[in-house]
Order: C-alpha cells, then structure tokens, then sequence
C-alpha cells in the first residue's frame, strides 16, 4: 500500500510533553461498530466486560540514551537491541566521525568499543569492564524520550518515573509500552471488581519504533526485530479467556504484535521465546486478539498502520480527525484509545 494513505495533519500543539496526572485521568477515545464515544481512561472497566482479559507488556525501560566522545568528536548513542551479555547494537549520532574500533567514552567510567555497522546504519557497542552493563547505564545513562518530546524539552528526573508503566520488571526497553503509562492500582482494582483479568508477557521495545517510514509502499519497508517471551502459563491464560467467551484486549502495539506473532492460524497462542518483526498492515487477519487499548500514533507509522489494520483505514481517519478537532493530546505521554473491531 501507498504510504501516503497512512499521512494526516497534527498540530503541534497536540503532542503532550507531559502525562496526565493522575495517569488515569487521561481521555480516552472509544471506537466500536456502533461508533466514537468520548470517554476517560478511568471509564474503562465500563467499557470492557466480565470476563475479558487485559494484556500488558511488562518490559522495564533502560536508561539507554548515551553521551560521549572519540577523542575530540562528540558521539551520541541510542541502544536499541541487546546482542549478548556486553554487546549492544545501537543508532549512533555523529556516526561518520567512528570508524570499527574506535572506543567511545561515554563518561562516569563507561566506555564501548564500536564493530560491525550494520546495513541500517547501526553499530554494534561492546561495552568494556566487568560491571553488569545495567550498572553502567545507570551512572552514565539517560532516559530515552522519543524525540517528538526530547526536541522539545530536556529530559528530566520526573521522566525517570513518567517513562515506567506500573507492570514494568524486566529490564531491556528503549522505549515504553506507552498505553500502559495510564493504569493505576486503583484502576487494576476497579477492573478486577467488574471482572476484568490481566496478565502479562514481555516485549523489550527497540528504538526502531521511532524510525520513520521512508518507502513508498508498506512492501518495502523492513521493521527492525525485537525480543520478546509468553510463557505456557500465559498462552493457556489467553487461550482459556477465548474460550470461555472472553475477549483479550491488548494493552499497547507491543503487547498486541507479540500476542499475534505467537498465535497460529487455529487461533491458538502459542509459548514464544524470541525475535518478532512482524509489520502489520490493513489485509492483516488477526488471530490472538480482539481489542486494543493504545495511544495516538505518528502519521506515516507503523503503529498507524496496524491499527488501521485493525479498524479499517476509513474509520481510523475519522477517528483521529476527531481526536483532533476534540484535543486529544497525542504520542507517548498522550490519551488513549479503546479500538474494539
């Protein structure tokens, strides 16, 4: 498909630089068969029924956002998928001044030797000493705001907390699965009083979702591949919901791809330990899930895409010319939508 089907117009006035506070206080736009709804997050136990099941990531984000230098050349780093115990391959800024290794000083003790740029213009980091690299990221790290935030403000210490969903536990994201930014414990207790279940899987979310589609054509365009794992315990859990009469609903695009990629064409979910790149675009048949909760995305992207996928290009362009015209906020720290099909 014509990547320009996947464009639209947002003020820049619409992108939130902050969450809502509390964070289930953030709008929530609901589409389903019968149309839109305005509503808030903390209306989502109204909206969901007993008996369906949420899914949320429980990846935990990195401070995965580097500063340094090789020799009088400053160099900015961006991890985005671990390779091994000391291995990083991460986008790398200034890159034409780093040549295979170069070792660059990233401050506070912390250094990495730089191999094997890749074809996406990536570079492998080896991170030297015998500190858990974890330890490392800490001192010399920072969070790894999107962009669309960070061109517009420094990153700061109410990030450290803003950018970490209440599941998060395991350790290895570069970004966060942001629809799960606006649940509370008293919003998990609301859901779990009207008989909403919720259960977890782990995706560690590379900063590959920020890259912008540059092909013209979905075809030709290549997702780059993320780590995930649902474990037997999960599958059966999902598997059960459906047939009892459940719906899983998806808690984010990472939850919902992941979900996908473990299902088969019976429907059935599957144990998954591995990589995903699976690029979901309208055509797609979805087999695992049968609702999303998920945030505004960019134009042009392949959340957008997916979610079109989901809905039909038609009314996601209607959605979010609504979700325009009516304030929503937008991206990361921005509302949310309730997308049933």
């Amino acid at each position: 498909m014509n990547v320009d089907l996947f464009d639209f117009a947002l003020p820049a006035e619409r992108i939130a630089l902050r969450p809502a506070s509390p964070r289930d206080a953030a709008r929530m736009l609901v589409a389903a068969p019968d149309g839109l709804s305005d509503c808030h997050v903390t209306d989502l136990p109204s909206q969901l029924r007993a008996g369906d099941l949420l899914v949320f990531n429980d990846t935990r984000v990195i401070p995965a956002q580097l500063e340094g230098a090789r020799g009088d050349a400053r160099i900015g780093a961006t991890l985005h998928k671990r390779e091994g115990p000391r291995r990083w391959r991460a986008f790398i800024r200034n890159g034409r001044r780093l040549r295979a290794g170069d070792t660059i000083d990233f401050g506070a003790g912390v250094s990495a030797t730089a191999s094997d740029r890749g074809d996406d213009g990536s570079w492998a980091l080896d991170f030297g000493g015998e500190e858990p690299v974890e330890l490392l990221l800490e001192r010399a790290g920072r969070m790894p705001l999107p962009p669309y935030i960070a061109g517009k403000r420094a990153t700061d210490a109410r990030d450290a907390d803003d950018y970490q969903t209440m599941f998060a536990s395991e350790p290895g994201a570069v970004a966060a699965p942001t629809a799960a930014l606006h649940f509370t414990p008293s919003l998990m207790a609301a859901l779990e009083a009207a008989g909403v279940g919720h259960a977890t899987l782990t995706l560690h979310v590379g900063a590959g979702t920020f890259l912008p589609v540059k092909a013209e054509d979905t075809a030709d365009h290549r997702i780059h591949a993320e780590w995930g794992r649902i474990d037997a315990a999960t599958a059966d859990r999902l598997n059960a919901t459906r047939a009892a009469g459940g719906r899983v609903i998806a808690v984010g695009t990472t939850s919902l791809r992941l979900i996908e990629s473990a299902t088969g064409e019976d429907g059935v979910v599957r144990p998954f330990d591995g990589d995903t790149a699976i690029f979901i675009t309208p055509g797609y048949r979805f087999r695992g899930i049968d609702g999303l909760m998920t945030n505004f995305h960019l134009p042009r992207s392949t959340l957008f895409m997916l979610v079109s996928a989901l809905m039909g290009l038609e009314a996601m362009q209607a959605a979010y010319a609504h979700a325009i015209a009516e304030g929503y906020r937008f991206y990361s720290y921005g509302d949310a939508s309730l997308l049933l099909p």
